[in-house]
């Protein structure tokens, strides 16, 4: 997957004249599309996976006869998504006639991810003594929780911040307990980082948290699709339309398992 530095300028601008219709499907990083509302303008239509999205491809492959793009929008921390989109284009098949539909690869990666975070958390030099950075997400499942953990610490390790906590709307721990326990640590000041894909809800102002910049700016947003729907339609033209290699995204997600003798023989490890 290309990184969001090495995007030309002008790809931003090519979105919009895209040889494709794109639908940018959400899921718990979005509300389920509904925080990609804001991004229709910039040449995707935003939503969910399930019965909404076939109607959307449906809808999409009758109005026009340029191809469907469909971005699963993940910021790496939902693999489901992956795997759901997936589910919905191998089921409509060749129905809008073949070679008509692809999924591209994931808006982005938890590498990506810590990137973004740790720019978003950026403060002087001077206020990085008592500052802890709260990152914050709305709750999933335990598995996509955990990772957030994952993400949180990895922005540590490679960032500046002496303290990066981690809470969830609507989860355990939730924004009050994670702001307690960045005091209860030390901090005199917390700054809070949404790793979600919309503007999170504000906290009370008695708790005394600053907010941390925006993850992504509607700018790098537009560039990172243009990317993403390029590289697609470049396997789509190659005979790969991402439904196999989606289709395998849940893998290793969840609990572990085991394989009898004979289950099967592709290689890889199971913890």
């Amino acid at each position: 997957m290309t990184a969001l530095g090495s995007v030309p300028a002008p790809a931003a601008e090519r979105v919009r004249d895209s040889a494709a219709t794109l639908l940018l499907v959400g899921g718990h990083e979005s509300a389920r599309g509904a925080d990609l509302a804001c991004w229709d303008g910039i040449g995707g239509t935003a939503v969910p996976t399930g019965a909404p999205l076939t109607e959307a491809l449906t809808r999409a492959l009758t109005d026009s006869e340029r191809p469907v793009c469909v971005v699963p929008m993940t910021l790496g921390r939902d693999r489901s998504l992956v795997a759901e989109a997936a589910r919905a284009l191998a089921w409509l098949g060749d129905r809008g006639g073949p070679g008509r539909t692809v999924l591209s690869a994931p808006f982005a990666t938890q590498e990506h991810l810590v990137g973004w975070l740790r720019a978003a958390a950026a403060v002087p030099a001077a206020a990085l003594r008592g500052t802890a950075v709260l990152v914050t997400a709305p709750a999933a499942d335990p598995f996509a929780d955990a990772e957030l953990f994952r993400v949180a610490r990895l922005v540590r390790q490679y960032g500046r911040h002496r303290w990066v906590e981690v809470a969830f709307a609507g989860g355990d721990p939730d924004p009050a307990a994670g702001v307690e326990r960045c005091r209860r640590l030390g901090a005199e000041r917390v700054l809070r980082v949404s790793a979600g894909l919309g503007t999170p809800a504000a906290l009370p102002e008695a708790l005394g948290v600053v907010e941390g910049g925006p993850l992504l700016s509607p700018a790098a947003v537009e560039a990172v699709l243009a990317v993403r729907c390029a590289e697609a339609l470049h396997r789509l033209a190659h005979g790969d339309n991402g439904v196999a290699a989606g289709l395998d995204a849940e893998h290793g997600h969840g609990f572990a398992h085991s394989h009898g003798p004979g289950d099967h023989d592709h290689d890889h490890t199971h913890h």
